[in-house]
């Protein structure tokens, strides 16, 4: 099987490494469900696994990486024509950071967390990056055949973020400050997508959650700076709309893990919702 390592700017063949694939039937890296549509929903910050020739290295325990990856945003993306969702754990290896970074081996590239007790050697980190390029080859593929397919498409990128970081009995980072839902646009031409983003926020706003309606805004918590969009908008810049949806961990307790089940279907009602606003913008109908 040949591999594509993916650059900033181009992909260079390289080499596979055979490791990478032996157990994916029992152990996915990730799964891909291709639909016939030019809708895309992503959730790469869901997976919570370690391989298990690292779990004897990482020094965090399981709430603990729970605590900064995104729990239950595959359901958020459940109904999307074509979804990836992502198994592995971002501290494996985080794949909406560049290749230099994707690797937590410092505690400032992860929240001020010691990840590791003991860092994994140069020749587990490349096996890592490989994964991490083999991600990024899969998504171009997929959004090659959307634009083959469909002209123009749109990815939501979905994530997830916390809101009581000084503790579990903490008061909730002030609303003004989080909105339950935030928009990241940092990467996109605005102006050229602002008929895609406009409609998508308003439908959001529409939908309710708790029996009041979302507080959806752009750019607030964060600006959509990660790799994912970034990469789309560099490689895709006339077809590609990706869109940073940061969920705020109001459907969860960010402590324990528990789910409130009624917050996540109405999350992923939301979504669901926008979906059709979302298709007759990319075709440009009002």
């Amino acid at each position: 099987m040949a591999e594509l390592e993916y650059g900033r700017k181009h992909y260079v063949p390289m080499t596979c490494n055979a490791d990478i694939y032996e157990n994916l039937a029992t152990d996915p890296l990730w799964t891909l469900k291709f639909g016939a549509s030019p809708l895309i929903g992503t959730a790469i910050h869901d997976g919570h696994a370690i391989s298990p020739h690292l779990v004897n290295q990482i020094a965090l325990d399981a709430a603990g990486r729970l605590r900064e990856e995104d729990p239950f945003t595959a359901h958020f993306i459940a109904d999307m024509p074509t979804q990836i969702v992502v198994h592995r754990s971002r501290f494996e290896f985080d794949l909406n950071r560049s290749p230099e970074s994707a690797v937590y081996l410092d505690p400032e590239q992860a929240w001020g967390l010691e990840v590791w007790h003991e860092k994994p050697d140069q020749s587990a980190i490349s096996d890592l990056l490989r994964q991490h390029a083999s991600y990024y080859r899969l998504l171009h593929h997929v959004l090659t055949q959307a634009e083959i397919q469909f002209g123009k498409f749109i990815v939501l990128d979905i994530h997830s973020y916390n809101h009581r970081r000084d503790g579990p009995e903490s008061p909730p980072t002030d609303q003004n400050r989080a909105p339950d839902i935030n928009i990241g646009t940092f990467s996109m031409d605005r102006e050229r997508w602002a008929h895609v983003i406009e409609p998508f926020i308003a439908s959001l706003r529409a939908s309710l959650i708790n029996g009041r309606h979302i507080d959806v805004r752009e750019n607030i918590a964060f600006q959509g700076r990660g790799e994912q969009t970034r990469f789309i908008h560099e490689h895709f810049p006339s077809s590609g709309c990706a869109i940073a949806v940061e969920m705020k961990k109001i459907f969860m307790d960010e402590w324990t893990g528990k789910p409130d089940h009624s917050a996540i279907a109405e999350l992923r009602a939301a979504i669901t919702a926008s979906l059709p606003v979302l298709k007759a913008a990319l075709e440009g109908v009002a």
